[in-house]
């Protein structure tokens, strides 16, 4: 099987079985879910979204998040993984939207990135999220899933993975390959004890070759 082949094995499966996928972040509008996003680095989403209530009452927008004090909002996220880093990185966030974009938040990743607490995996999920841009994040579970099925090759950084996935997939899927991939890591291509048993694309995953002997 090509190379160009198994993408299309894996994007007619995915059609198939989760033409819907999207976040599982809970969001209204971009400014929630770009506080979701920076929140829910290295934590799970299901913890995120037990939070994100809260701090929305008490801060219901840009402004009122960038006059936040330190102590307010580190009370209502010290459930979170890093609260610390992420309190100093959401209020000068707000703060830096509020002065330098006019309380907007842009929708490029160039932009973006500038922010405090965003990096490119953040980047692009906002612009894939919010305005469909054609941009992959690639956290752990996109790195992982997209090497076991052999997707790509010798990738040994998310930009890498990145630039191999977007190579084949096309465009107009792109953001939305992005939550295929996620959501197969999450439920199905675990780390550990992968559910190969359960996964309708074993007949050409490379790791279940390699480990189904």
């Amino acid at each position: 099987m090509t190379k160009k082949e198994l993408y299309q094995f894996v994007i007619d499966y995915f059609l198939l079985h989760a033409p819907s996928a999207e976040t599982e972040l809970e969001y209204k509008d971009p400014y929630q879910l770009l506080v979701a996003v920076i929140l829910s680095a290295q934590c799970t989403d299901k913890r995120v979204n037990k939070t994100t209530p809260t701090i929305f009452a008490r801060f219901p927008d840009l402004s009122s998040l960038s006059r936040a004090t330190p102590e307010e909002l580190f009370a209502l996220i010290k459930s979170i993984s890093y609260p610390n880093n992420k309190t100093k990185h959401l209020i000068a966030m707000a703060k830096m939207v509020m002065e330098n974009f006019g309380g907007k938040i842009p929708m490029t990743v160039e932009e973006l990135i500038k922010l405090p607490g965003v990096g490119r995996k953040t980047a692009n999920v906002i612009t894939s999220v919010i305005d469909q841009q054609p941009n992959m994040a690639v956290d752990t579970h996109v790195f992982r899933v997209a090497a076991r099925l052999g997707l790509t090759s010798n990738a040994t950084t998310p930009l890498a993975t990145e630039k191999q996935l977007i190579k084949y997939i096309p465009v107009y899927l792109i953001h939305k390959a992005h939550h295929w991939l996620i959501l197969h890591g999450r439920y199905v291509c675990v780390a550990r004890n992968p559910r190969c048993n359960i996964c309708g694309l074993k007949t050409v995953c490379k790791y279940y070759k390699n480990h189904s002997k």
